[in-house]
């Protein structure tokens, strides 16, 4: 399964994170961002609910992501606490006082325990949070919070993000109508793993933590950990699934029978929204969708469809339409992944290219034209097995560089 797709019996919900029952959300401007728009947001329940939750596997953790490590290992959270415009990253041990006493903050508002609340951060790192401006913004968030739509907080916690990014998708389960919504962040600093940029997740199913958790990380294993914009992995990336049981029903477990199909739900929630991400790559003008077919395994095929996503010279040669598919075999050779030279395939929107690892005549300016357009194809076959992966990833253009150059200016 390559993890991307909306399944059918699936039907589109308004509202993004807050479209499931039971979850409530504000946001406003505490002043983290210079430009004056919305940069803290909160997300939370009428009372504590099942939660899981997977987390950057860079060493160099952010303290928000140490913080919310400890406080989802209960298995039940009250509320999520977003900022943009400072990761709270590489701050050291005032960073982790500023993160506690967020999570101090928002329990006192919403009377719970900090234990209860997560706390997430995105920005520039290396900055200290000015805890203070959080902090006394936190009592008119919380006095804010209504299920109208979820946008307000999506927008919240964009940084260089050109869109917002919210979905949810409702399905019947067992004669219930029951909805999983979201948003996420992500534009640069992108090679999730373990988890995504930011992202949080909703929905009132009567999930068991243990059933959240599995279902989360099976959908983030094909669904945001496929997507790269640069190879990078944030301090930062954050990915939380909330389960309220609004819906009502017993409890679902990952032994009942509902639970495959609910676990789809999230698992369609978590690819849609990586697809937005991969759309939204700093600087770019296309999504690049790369498949590796016929490998000896499927982790044979998700290095080599990596080493092509990840590559400069494939990413730039698609940002000036060149089918130069010569980089594509360069890559796939590199990757590690088992490979014979005389069975590679490569077709480029649709166009093929290299046949039994050898060119194939193909029309130059129809090539070009293929690839002039909002989302290209690159399908390479091994022809070693049936391993197959999807990658997700973007071109790489001249803004990127200006972007990045100019992130701190």
């Amino acid at each position: 399964m390559t993890g991307f797709g909306l399944s059918s019996g699936f039907a589109h919900a308004e509202g993004g994170v807050v479209a499931a029952a039971g979850f409530f959300a504000a946001a406003t401007h505490c002043g983290l961002k210079g430009d004056g728009k919305r940069d803290l947001a909160l997300i939370s329940a009428e009372e504590a609910v099942a939660v899981a939750a997977v987390f950057t596997t860079n060493r160099v953790a952010a303290a928000p992501v140490v913080l919310s490590r400890r406080h989802v290992s209960s298995g039940h959270a009250r509320a999520v606490i977003i900022n943009a415009g400072n990761a709270n990253a590489c701050t050291g041990p005032q960073g982790e006082h500023d993160a506690r006493a967020t999570a101090v903050a928002v329990a006192e508002s919403l009377a719970c325990a900090p234990e209860e609340v997560l706390v997430c951060s995105t920005g520039v790192i290396g900055v200290p949070l000015p805890l203070e401006r959080i902090v006394s913004a936190i009592p008119d968030l919380v006095e804010g919070l209504d299920s109208r739509d979820g946008a307000d907080v999506a927008e919240a916690i964009m940084t260089t993000d050109t869109f917002s990014k919210q979905l949810a998708v409702s399905v019947e389960v067992d004669g219930r109508l029951v909805t999983v919504g979201g948003m996420a962040k992500g534009s640069g600093m992108i090679a999730p793993n373990m988890a995504t940029m930011l992202s949080v997740l909703t929905t009132d199913a009567p999930l068991t933590p243990e059933a959240c958790d599995a279902a989360l990380r099976a959908a983030c294993d094909t669904t945001f950990n496929r997507v790269t914009v640069d190879s990078d992995t944030s301090t930062n990336d954050t990915l939380i699934l909330l389960a309220s049981g609004a819906a009502g029903g017993e409890s679902i477990s990952t032994e009942d029978d509902a639970y495959p199909l609910l676990a789809e739900a999230v698992r369609v929630v978590c690819a849609e929204l990586a697809r937005m991400i991969a759309r939204d790559g700093e600087g770019a003008t296309k999504l690049i969708v790369v498949t590796v077919s016929g490998a000896a395994t499927d982790e044979d095929a998700t290095l080599a469809a990596f080493a092509v996503a990840d590559s400069p010279l494939v990413k730039t040669a698609l940002f000036g339409n060149d089918a130069n598919w010569g980089r594509v075999a360069m890559a796939v050779g590199k990757s590690g992944a088992d490979v014979d030279p005389g069975l590679l395939g490569i077709v480029f929107a649709g166009i093929e290219v290299c046949r039994g690892g050898g060119a194939v005549p193909f029309d130059e300016d129809e090539a070009f034209a293929a690839l002039d357009c909002d989302e290209v194809t690159i399908e390479v076959s091994l022809g070693l097995g049936s391993g197959e992966a999807t990658v997700l990833t973007c071109d790489l253009s001249y803004e990127y560089v200006r972007i990045n150059g100019e992130y701190r200016s």
